[in-house]
């Protein structure tokens, strides 16, 4: 009997022993767990790349199961040699900012293709996964990338096309969300350009007698900006210009002055002065951020006839926002950014008409396409999109838009190879859990590929640059207010505009008729003189006065209408 009691008691002992063991078994795990953590912290960081470290290992997972489907940028053929058009992504690494935010890298570029790593949070809001989203392009450039391979890839073979001296047209469009590098990689774009075209001029037999050449072709520059609806001169102070359209049907930009460049110094020159006169404004998303669609033409024009042998567009549109992120701006601000979004859709049908060979291409939807109206119905025009993609994990969605938008140009959908559904794996930064959390699990699942459905194109403006979901009935209304919003922004700037230049007809009017009233004075000013025609001729100026300015007032009255429907509609739009 007692031997049967101290049995038991043994037995009570060793089960709590075994418990003891295997709780400083899970203690010293936990603890390894944790300086591993902390040690791949410090790498991470150490690497420029801080942040969440399950996210960042979920990622470097991905990246290592898919580094092989990576291709060479001179692999595949096709580019602008072969086709009208070429759509590609380049990734900005992370800079001082988002390392401040503690973002990480949620962006890989493997070309052809660009991958978004989305951080995502399961219901129980504590395990982690990501959700991947991957798009195809002609070219897809990572952060290591230089932009004299951007430039090799894009702009180089229009240098090419525009000096061939057959008229040709070539456009080349920086788009992005704004703080994603598109000024930048315009900018150094632009240096090369400028070197790259009087090199070819220079030395062109590429095209034999008719090609562009200093003998016969002189090269001249025009740098204006696009901004609220406004078209500014760049290079003569700013000065405003109108856009017509003559009965042949070709746009003028009326009073838009162009400036002869002999050498690239002389070239680059003016794209420094067309830079710093270029509008700027603080938003949400990026301190500097440009405000209007900067657009630099270099024009190749003959000698003896003055004759257009080709055009070369270098386009740095504004940076784009999703209307979300515009809720604490103020008007000014909102109304540009509606402004920018508008043109921006617009653009993106164009190009797409392009590359479709669709006989309407709809460019009088904004300013911005009616000016490059010849970059788009030209026979020998030829386009390249390069649009610039923000790292940072914060930054997501923006991306995501930015790719959207990109792939909605070409249609292009994503191969096999990252179409793939899989069963969710590990995260291998989640051997063991802390406080019984859930295993760290990563959708590997991409979206199935993309309807392409071409009709009402214009009702995908909340999909596409407001990047809010929504369903059914709430849909369709969100879809009507963002028109009606998008309406009113139109008619404010035509008011606005109206109310500007009847303002500055008044000042000019007012400035001849103070000189006439000098002149009515001084004639009274001798003994002898006629009483009733300075009567007479003293109240055609007061009424003419008075009727200015009771059309003033009328002008002022309906503009001040618009900003209060503009003021409601934002209330509503942005709540």
């Amino acid at each position: 009997m007692a031997r049967k009691s101290l049995s038991a008691t043994d037995q009570t002992r060793l089960r709590i022993e075994k418990m003891e063991a295997e709780r400083e078994q899970r203690r010293r795990r936990q603890e390894e767990m944790r300086i591993e953590r902390a040690e791949e912290e410090k790498r991470n960081v150490a690497q420029g790349n801080p942040g969440d470290v399950d996210f960042i290992g979920l990622v470097r997972q991905w990246r290592d199961e898919h580094s092989g489907l990576a291709r060479s940028h001179a692999e595949g053929g096709g580019g602008l040699n072969e086709n009208k058009i070429c759509v590609c992504v380049r990734k900005r690494p992370l800079n001082e900012k988002e390392r401040k935010k503690r973002d990480h890298d949620a962006v890989t570029c493997l070309h052809p293709t660009a991958t978004v790593h989305s951080a995502k949070l399961r219901v129980d809001g504590i395990s982690k996964y990501l959700d991947h989203n991957s798009f195809r392009f002609d070219h897809a450039f990572d952060e290591e990338t230089t932009t004299e391979e951007v430039y090799r890839h894009t702009a180089k073979p229009l240098v090419d096309w525009v000096c061939g001296g057959r008229g040709a047209r070539a456009t080349v469009f920086a788009y992005g969300q704004t703080g994603s590098g598109k000024t930048y990689t315009m900018g150094r774009i632009q240096q090369m350009v400028a070197e790259d075209i009087f090199e070819t001029l220079s030395n062109n037999t590429l095209f034999g007698d008719e090609g562009c050449s200093l003998e016969n072709a002189t090269c001249s520059i025009a740098i204006f900006e696009i901004y609220g609806g406004r078209i500014q001169d760049l290079l003569n102070n700013r000065n405003r210009l109108k856009v017509l359209e003559d009965g042949k049907g070709e746009v003028v930009i009326s009073g838009l002055e162009e400036f002869e460049a002999t050498n690239p110094k002389e070239f680059l020159a003016m794209i420094e002065k067309g830079h710093t006169n270029r509008t700027t404004h603080a938003t949400e998303a990026n301190d500097v951020s440009s405000r209007s669609h900067a657009i630099c033409q270099i024009l190749f024009r003959d000698r003896n006839n003055g004759k257009l042998k080709g055009k070369l567009s270098l386009v740095d549109l504004a940076g784009s926002e999703r209307g979300n992120d515009t809720k604490s701006h103020n008007r000014q601000r909102r109304t540009e950014s509606a402004e920018i979004n508008t043109s921006l859709l617009a653009l993106k049908e164009c190009i797409r008409a392009i590359d479709g060979k669709s006989q309407h291409v709809p460019y009088r939807q904004s300013k911005l396409t009616l000016i490059l109206k010849d970059c788009f119905v030209s026979k020998h025009a030829k386009t390249a999109m390069i649009a610039t993609l923000s790292p940072g994990s914060s930054s997501s969605d923006h991306t995501l838009n930015t790719l959207r938008y990109a792939d909605r140009i070409k249609e292009n959908v994503v191969g096999d190879d990252f179409g793939k559904e899989t069963c969710p794996k590990k995260s291998p930064m989640n051997r063991g859990q802390i406080n019984k959390s859930p295993p760290k699990t990563v959708s590997n699942t991409t979206p199935p590929p993309k309807s392409k459905d071409r009709h009402n194109e214009y009702d995908e403006l909340d999909q596409i640059l407001d990047g809010d979901d929504n369903d059914g009935d709430e849909n369709d209304s969100d879809k009507y207010s963002q028109e009606e919003f998008s309406e009113t922004v139109q008619n404010l700037y035509e008011e606005q505009e109206r109310l500007l230049n009847l303002h500055m007809n008044i000042i000019h009017e007012n400035a001849e008729l103070l000189m006439e009233e000098n002149k009515l004075l001084n004639s009274v000013q001798g003994d002898d003189y006629d009483v009733d025609d300075y009567a007479t001729r003293l109240r055609v100026i007061v009424d003419r006065k008075t009727e200015m300015v009771e059309n003033l007032r009328e002008r002022l009255l309906s503009f001040q209408e618009q900003l209060r429907k503009e003021d409601e509609l934002s209330k509503k739009h942005f709540r």
